[in-house]
């Protein structure tokens, strides 16, 4: 897949599960005002993916909140193992703080294979933070606050995404056509 399919399917992804489903609440506005800056590394090992993540973590607490709020790191072929890609996720935070942005930058992340512990691989629950390609999503604190302090009971959050998935199950997300966590690519 080059760059513009995999922003194109992430962006699917966005249209039809986190705004479609409503599983994040504060997604649409900073989405409709394309204020999300997408990302697609092409680095050939993880000091490459590292290195990426880097730039785009200080380019987000530099840039125009306005103009970015939130940015999407996609690899299509890097940590395909979700085990991996969940071990890589304490080098994205130990960079955020490295880079002098602990408090500024928190990162939130997606897998196609997703797997909450204590759950099995097909747990409707899993599928909240399922997506097409391993996605590292950074966002700034202070839009996260705004957000969630504008939201009532923002921490009913989760439960409500577990009701909507369990309504929907496996053969209503697969018919939507998102990724369920099979290796199809």
């Amino acid at each position: 897949m080059n760059k513009d399919e995999i922003i194109a399917t992430t962006r699917n992804w966005i249209e039809k599960a986190v705004i479609g489903l409503n599983l994040c609440p504060f997604a649409k506005a900073v989405y409709v005002k394309e204020q999300v800056r997408y990302v697609v590394s092409e680095a050939k090992h993880l000091d490459g993916l590292l290195e990426d993540i880097d730039r785009e973590i200080s380019f987000l607490a530099e840039a125009d909140p306005q103009q970015v709020d939130t940015t999407l790191i996609m690899h299509a072929s890097l940590l395909e193992d979700f085990l991996d890609f969940n071990d890589f996720l304490d080098l994205v935070d130990e960079a955020v703080s490295e880079l002098g942005h602990e408090g500024v930058i928190q990162v939130a992340a997606f897998h196609p294979q997703w797997q909450f512990a204590e759950t099995e691989p097909d747990d409707i629950g899993n599928y909240t933070n399922r997506a097409p390609f391993p996605t590292i999503h950074l966002l700034r604190e202070a839009s996260v606050t705004r957000a969630v302090d504008a939201f009532p009971e923002a921490e009913s959050i989760y439960e409500r995404n577990i009701e909507t998935l369990q309504k929907l199950g496996i053969d209503g997300w697969r018919a939507l056509g998102l990724p369920d966590g099979r290796r199809e690519r």
